[in-house]
């Protein structure tokens, strides 16, 4: 089979020179070839430069002054170019000859703003000649070498309009005719690699022969196609949807919007510029969380869980005193940075945790508190004489309760005092029982006072029976008087 060569397009360009007939041709070929010099699209890349397609075609002979009476004026058949070029072109029923089956194949390769190179060969029947009676049914075979160019600059609702050129040979029997072609067609994309195409090209044949004529049933005609087109060749390596030749990360899936690297924690910073890339964060914080939503990044927070202030390292000062929770000996209760953030409630120089009595200022070799002064030790001895018993018990009186009550306060003020309580009786019965019953009372006044909040390990108790009588027992009254407790201070 003869394919298309340099010398056959010479040789036409020769006869295009001698015979002016062919000026309509000049003039439509001008045309697209001006569209394709001028056009400038960026539709198409190289994602995918291959592209082939598959369809069915239809020739449509009418249109293009075909039959004529007239060669060059003079009567004859041959081929006669008019004003009529497209000629009842949208009569399929009467011109145009429909391939019902799968009857041209095309493969194009992407090269550089929005043009591509192709090969495209075609099997047509046909017996429609114009308006020409109907002919017995001729088979063409037809091969094109042709040049496409998109008008993305037109596209609308997924349907780009693109341009061709080209040139290539028909086959009719045992005739053959070289052609050059222009058209134009639509391509409508139902995805990325699919589109549905139609398409329509005009063929201006020759006969190589030096004469300016058309074999038998090779004359200028159209041919419609429509095809699916399928296009391909691309490389997804990491199979994310984004191209390598576009892929920062190829070897990772990824994300259209990050060039197809990863956002593996989903918070809309590629990992490549997180830099907590496993755990959500904010954008503020270069892609890492506020867990406590105190101001200070995760990473950066020494508290990531408690809500703190950015001068302590997100660290808390929960009771404002300017020293942070972890250094604060008393983190609830201010206090100065002398006492380690510990409050000195009487002001006696000894923070409250060190202060044994902390509401009573006291000297620090007495654990801040308070010294008993002469006047709480006597009057702990007038308490101690009036808290009475009944004759031969030592259950505690109601009276005796309220006068412990005031023995308590003395003894809470002086906290780090240690005192002795010292029970005694009266004469009556034998010795033994007054020295056991002295300490049973004792006893009874030391655990009440431990019930009120004096700390067990400050008393101590003694019984001294009868020893010690204040009064005499020859009197009722002497030994009421002498059924009674005593406190002092141990030293």
């Amino acid at each position: 089979m003869e394919i298309f060569s340099w010398k056959s397009l010479s040789l036409w360009l020769d006869q295009t020179i001698i015979y002016t007939n062919m000026k309509n041709f000049v003039k439509i070929f001008f045309v697209f070839a001006l569209a394709f010099l001028t056009t400038q699209s960026w539709a198409q890349d190289k994602d995918n430069p291959w592209q082939f397609s598959f369809g069915v075609s239809a020739l449509n002979f009418n249109g293009t002054n075909y039959p004529s009476d007239k060669i060059n004026g003079q009567p004859g058949t041959g081929l006669d170019l008019g004003s009529d070029l497209f000629n009842e072109y949208f009569n399929v029923t009467d011109h145009w000859n429909v391939q019902s089956s799968i009857s041209t194949i095309t493969l194009t390769r992407y090269a550089e703003n929005g043009y591509s190179f192709g090969f495209r060969a075609s099997v047509n029947k046909f017996s429609k000649l114009g308006d020409s009676p109907r002919m017995a049914q001729k088979t063409m075979l037809s091969a094109d070498l042709m040049v496409t160019k998109t008008l993305s600059g037109l596209s609308f609702c997924n349907i780009e309009p693109y341009l061709e050129v080209g040139a290539g040979q028909s086959f009719v029997k045992n005739n053959k005719d070289y052609h050059l072609n222009a058209g134009a067609g639509l391509s409508y994309a139902v995805s990325k690699k699919i589109h549905l195409k139609f398409n329509t090209i005009y063929r201006h044949n020759f006969k190589n022969n030096g004469i300016v004529n058309y074999a038998p049933n090779i004359i200028p005609h159209f041919q419609h196609n429509f095809s699916v087109a399928v296009n391909f060749g691309g490389k997804d390596s990491d199979r994310d949807g984004v191209y390598d030749r576009h892929d920062d990360c190829p070897s990772v899936p990824g994300l259209p919007e990050f060039n197809g690297c990863p956002d593996d924690d989903g918070d809309g910073i590629e990992n490549s510029k997180d830099a907590c890339p496993n755990s959500a964060g904010l954008l503020e914080f270069n892609g890492c969380p506020d867990s406590d939503g105190d101001g200070v990044a995760d990473p950066n927070d020494a508290c990531p869980d408690v809500a703190g202030l950015a001068k302590f390292k997100g660290c808390p000062d929960s009771d404002g005193d300017g020293i942070e929770d972890g250094k604060d000996e008393c983190p609830n209760a201010a206090g100065p940075r002398k006492f380690n953030g510990c409050p000195d409630s009487d002001g006696d120089g000894i923070a409250d945790p060190k202060d044994k009595c902390p509401n009573d200022a006291g000297p620090a070799d007495n654990a801040g508190c308070p010294n008993p002064t002469a006047e709480a030790i006597e009057k702990l001895n007038e308490l101690g004489a009036i808290v009475q018993f009944e004759f031969n018990k030592s259950d505690l009186r109601d009276d005796a309760v309220e006068l412990l009550l005031s023995v308590y306060e003395i003894m809470s003020k002086y906290g780090n005092t240690s005192f002795s309580i010292e029970g005694h009786t009266d004469s009556s019965g034998p010795k033994a029982f007054n020295k056991k019953l002295s300490l049973e009372r004792a006893e009874k006044v030391k655990s009440h006072l431990i019930d009120k909040g004096v700390e067990g390990d400050r008393l101590s108790t003694e019984g001294f029976g009868e020893d010690n009588p204040i009064e005499s027992n020859a009197t009722r009254k002497g030994r009421i008087a002498n059924r009674r407790v005593e406190f002092k201070v141990v030293e």
